[in-house]
């Protein structure tokens, strides 16, 4: 007898339910908002369909408030968070957040959606969001397909951020940027980490002191990337290859309260001892959990936090980095 969709398979609360005839039920991120100009915060947005053709793939370009016409600035290249399972850059969590972001740093924002788990496992996430950085790339000389970014974007100061999976995300890429067989024509000056999505096998720090978030979080990976165990690099990152990291300087942010902070500094620290020839710096928050900023844009840490990260975009180029984005 056919499976029907009320035969449930497994869920993922809050996040998804999976029937067994392959049906998922997404219960959070469905909701959209089209782009546009903010009235808060002057912030413009257009969408960008078939970044790979025939998928659901596509980019939410963002411009700030120009000062001259033919200003530069800046570009970063987001990826949302969700576990791999739910949200969009047309998800008013994410739209929200990316015109404050923007508006607060003076850079012109380019939002992957990627395809997501349980129906893409990774690392079909991890491809599509290589095949955007390459669409983005495309534009370094200023021909590209998308004359917005031809003519604002300032590709001698390129950054990748994500928060939660998205922070994964833009790690993994920065590491495949640092091979020099990758193929990218892309210098990248910095990565920004929100919450960043890590784990292992074996629990570090606080982990183990809560062992129902830590049971939840043990769940996720082999649910998102069945094919890779949980101390693959990809979610397990710290070991030698950290020094091949493919960018000049790192910020890690982590939250007081979230499970994942220990990741965070281990993360941080790792680095720091690894060799790499970049600068790392970590900014932790008291008293807030796994990704708060989104929920609280006002609110004064989430300020904070939008600060710290808008000052890492902005600060002036490393004297190595300035002379090899000019030649």
């Amino acid at each position: 007898m056919a499976a029907t969709i009320n035969e449930l398979d497994y869920e993922f609360p809050p996040h998804i339910k999976v029937y067994k005839n392959g049906h998922v039920e997404r219960l959070t991120g469905t909701d959209t908002t089209p782009p546009g100009t903010d009235p808060q915060t002057g912030v413009s947005s257009i969408d960008v369909k078939d970044i790979i053709p025939e998928t659901e793939i596509y980019v939410r370009i963002y411009l700030p408030k120009l000062t001259t016409a033919n200003q530069k600035l800046p570009i970063l290249v987001y990826f949302h968070g969700g576990a791999f399972f739910v949200y969009t850059p047309s998800s008013p969590l994410y739209h929200n957040y990316m015109n404050a972001l923007v508006a607060e740093s003076q850079v012109i924002a380019v939002s992957v959606h990627y395809r997501r788990a349980p129906e893409h496992p990774l690392p079909i996430g991890y491809e599509d969001s290589w095949a955007a950085l390459q669409w983005v790339s495309a534009h370094s000389n200023g021909d590209g397909p998308e004359p917005l970014l031809n003519h604002h974007a300032d590709f001698r100061r390129v950054f990748l951020s994500g928060d939660s999976a998205g922070g994964n995300i833009a790690h993994n890429l920065a590491m495949a940027v640092g091979n020099p067989d990758a193929g990218v024509k892309l210098e990248i000056l910095g990565i920004a980490l929100v919450d960043p999505y890590f784990w292992g096998p074996d629990p570090i720090g606080s982990e183990a002191l809560d062992p129902d978030r830590k049971a939840y979080v043990d769940r996720l990976w082999p649910l998102v990337c069945p094919s890779c165990p949980v101390n693959d690099p990809w979610i397990d990152p710290v070991g030698p290859g950290l020094a091949g990291l493919g960018c000049w300087r790192v910020l890690v942010c982590v939250a007081e309260k979230d499970i994942l902070k220990d990741r965070g500094r281990l993360y941080f620290d790792a680095l720091s001892r690894s060799g790499w020839l970049g600068t790392v710096e970590i900014h932790e928050v008291e008293g807030e959990g796994h990704c708060f900023h989104l929920h609280d844009l006002n609110g004064e840490r989430a300020k904070e936090r939008m600060t710290r990260m808008a000052a890492f975009f902005n600060r002036d180029m490393p004297p190595a980095y300035a002379l090899t984005a000019t030649e």
